[in-house]
């Protein structure tokens, strides 16, 4: 059977129930970048990346191939190809919009900082410490800061997503097979690479190899379109799932750091590479993925429990929610290194950090709410 992408094998463009799972996760990632770019924070020993290869980088560009896809896949057949085109580049231009002003905010917070106590040099690059030669490399891609760089990937992707609709609309298999080859090429040549000024092995997401999991999670968003349901739960490939989690659960755990007895299958293992995105890094997120969105029960604890409702908010806000959490990340980590990582302060930073986020959640949410509301008595 041809799984070629045609107008008369998709069904019409309606308006379909949310799924609130894409969300939820969507919202553990962002909430889990907030930890994890805090290295001081006793929390980011509790997140996934303590435990699997992967960590929420992957889940968070899966799930933008995955929403790329329901925002404009759909949106080429319902509007036409100039109107889903100028959302495309209205996107851009906002996450575009929301790296400039991280970038900003860390070079200016960090320049007045040190002027009171010393700032490690690892919070920004010593090129970017001094003068202005830097702003128009940054403005331009051609340097990505460290912790300010997945943005920078996200606009590359989804810029390049109308090439891969079209491949789409060709063959699905001819897209994710163009797409996988790439990705193995660059696996097998790291070399190939985007330039980084700050970097000479270049981004450190690189594209080349990550356009594959967007690649990915945008076929899987076609596929439950064109099902119109879930993915199959088949209990060999969900057992198979689990076997693997807990292999990379068991291997990616640090026992020496928690003083505990090495249970690595293979201690001697190196980790995956996350740059250029290696195979178990790929499996362990794609892993998580099928076990969740074939997963009725997770699709109810997100759509009616209070948690889930809450993870979900997060989730549907990402680009502001992303861009408030890298800056406190950035000031908990110089009141980490000027006051010390002590209780007190590891408990203040953590409270006050994920409750600026759900309340911005809440505050956009309702900001929405109110505006449609309008919308429809206008």
């Amino acid at each position: 059977m041809s799984s070629a992408v045609t107008p008369s094998s998709l069904p019409p463009v309606t308006r379909s129930v949310r799924d609130h799972r894409i969300d939820a996760m969507r919202g553990v990632a962002l909430l889990m970048m907030f930890v994890d770019h805090i290295p001081q924070n006793l929390l980011n020993r509790f997140t996934m990346r303590n435990i699997g290869f992967a960590d929420a980088a992957e889940i968070f560009v899966l799930l933008a191939g995955y929403a790329s896809w329901l925002a404009y896949g759909r949106g080429f057949r319902k509007y036409g190809v100039a109107v889903c085109l100028g959302r495309i580049f209205r996107r851009c231009v906002h996450l575009y919009i929301g790296q400039t002003l991280m970038v900003m905010v860390y070079v200016l917070t960090v320049r007045v900082w040190r002027h009171y106590t010393l700032v490690p040099v690892d919070f920004l690059e010593p090129e970017l410490a001094h003068g202005l030669s830097w702003v128009w490399r940054v403005m331009m891609f051609d340097a990505l800061p460290s912790n300010l760089n997945i943005l920078p990937l996200y606009i590359v992707l989804l810029a390049g997503f109308p090439l891969f609709y079209v491949l789409m609309r060709i063959h699905r298999s001819l897209a994710l097979l163009l797409s996988g080859a790439m990705w193995m090429l660059v696996n097998l040549d790291p070399g190939l690479n985007l330039p980084n000024w700050l970097d000479p092995d270049g981004w450190y997401f690189n594209p080349f190899a990550w356009q594959f999991l967007f690649a990915l999670g945008a076929s899987a968003s076609a596929e439950t379109e064109r099902r119109g349901a879930d993915f199959p739960r088949m209990d060999l490939l969900a057992g198979c799932c689990v076997l693997y989690l807990v292999f990379s659960a068991l291997q990616a755990f640090p026992w020496l750091l928690w003083g505990l007895p090495d249970l690595r299958p293979f201690g001697a293992m190196i980790m995956p590479e996350k740059s250029w995105l290696s195979p178990l890094r790929l499996l362990d997120v794609m892993a998580i993925f099928y076990l969740v969105q074939s997963s009725a029960k997770a699709r109810k604890w997100a759509a009616e429990t209070r948690t889930g409702q809450l993870l979900a908010r997060v989730g549907r806000h990402s680009l502001e929610i992303f861009v408030v959490g890298t800056v406190l990340d950035l000031y908990a980590r110089l009141l980490f290194s000027t006051f010390g990582d002590g209780w007190l302060l590891q408990i203040v930073v953590n409270v006050a950090g994920l409750s600026i986020l759900f309340a911005l959640a809440a505050g956009l949410d309702n900001y929405r709410k109110r505006k449609r509301a309008a919308q429809a008595a206008g």
